[in-house]
């Protein structure tokens, strides 16, 4: 009797390997359209479409921008809001210990009492101002300028009483000799249109605006002449809490017209001539002086008879500090090393603005 033959069975068998084969064929496949049109480039897109996703792109960019300078500002004004609510407390303290002198001064002292009663009132006043007229954190006056480039080190923008002097003389229209000779003979409005003459301008402001609110200010043009931008005096002060008189400050700066020479002995006669002096001064100029002292009355002035003359109108200055702000000036070689070496005497600062700042 034959045996019967048992047939062993495989799973993987040739039948199975081929489907499987072709199933991982066609999932390579769909793997592969995917992909190519995953990575198709986005200028394939229809153009309305490719320009609101450029349009939503810019205004992602703008959100993040923003939302950057607001965290800024929120610190800045957190920073700003503490320094007021010291200032207002520490003036509080002086009114007290001042109220507290006053009243153990005797009827037949020697004492200043209208002086004393001046005093006090005018410390009220800058406490109310902290308090009242100017938010917690608020400046008088805000000036940015472009692109809001507020970064400066090494400058001291304190001081009881601050002193801004500006050069108005004609060549601070210009850098050059030739446009200068050039814009000198001009109309108002195109002097006051000068690129240099605007830089001059906002600095000024942001001087103004980055004033200590427990300040006092005053602001002087010269040439050849010494005057107040605004008031009647020269030797008056103001407060730097008052809006008013910083509104009236930089109106008046805007209707200064650049002219004539520069006499730098005439201003800092009239700077250390005011009651009380001024304990900090920023001097926004281009160059050394070319009248005053022993400058010739006629013709050319060379630079080393610049540099003499404006050695002989810094003698004048006791005990205060310079900050010079020096622009562009063509053919002034000794005017860098003079105000540095100013600026180390007095203990003060010496700045040579870029072209993008303020």
């Amino acid at each position: 009797m034959a045996r019967k033959r048992i047939r062993n069975t495989s799973t993987f068998s040739l039948s199975f390997l081929d489907i499987m084969s072709c199933g991982l064929g066609a999932a390579v496949l769909i793997f592969l359209l995917l992909k190519h049109v995953t990575d198709a480039p986005v200028n394939t897109l229809e153009p309305q479409l490719m320009s609101e996703l450029n349009l939503l792109e810019e205004e992602i960019l703008q959100g993040e921008a923003n939302l950057a300078r607001i965290r800024n500002t929120i610190s800045d004004v957190s920073d700003e809001s503490v320094v007021a609510q010291g200032l207002a407390r520490k003036i509080e303290d002086d009114i007290n210990q001042l109220k507290s002198l006053l009243e153990e001064i005797q009827p037949d002292s020697a004492v200043d009492v209208p002086g004393l009663k001046k005093q006090i009132a005018k410390l009220e006043r800058q406490k109310q101002a902290l308090e009242n007229e100017i938010p917690a954190g608020n400046k008088a006056y805000q000036f940015t300028g472009d692109g809001e480039r507020q970064y400066l080190t090494g400058v001291r923008l304190g001081g009881e009483k601050v002193l801004i002097l500006v050069d108005a003389s004609a060549s601070m229209l210009d850098e050059s000799i030739v446009n200068i000779l050039r814009r000198r003979n001009m109309s108002k409005e195109m002097k006051l249109r000068s690129q240099k003459w605007g830089r001059t301008l906002d600095i000024t402001q942001w001087i103004v605006a980055n004033l200590p609110l427990s300040s006092d200010f005053q602001v002087l043009t010269f040439n050849e002449d010494v005057s107040a931008v605004f008031g009647d005096e020269i030797n008056s002060w103001y407060q730097v809490a008052d809006r008013l008189s910083i509104a009236s400050a930089v109106q008046g700066m805007n209707s200064v017209v650049p002219e004539n020479g520069t006499n730098m002995h005439r201003v800092f006669e009239a700077a250390m001539a005011m009651q009380p002096r001024p304990d900090n001064i920023f001097l926004i100029t281009d160059g050394l002086p070319t009248q005053g002292g022993n400058a010739p009355t006629s013709g050319s002035i060379t630079g080393y008879q610049r540099l003499r003359v404006f050695s002989d109108a810094v003698r004048i200055l006791e005990d205060v500090s310079v900050n010079t702000f020096l622009l562009p000036l063509e053919g002034d070689p000794y005017a860098a090393a003079a105000f540095w070496r100013l600026a180390v005497r007095s203990r003060g600062s010496f700045v040579t603005p870029a072209r993008d700042w303020p």
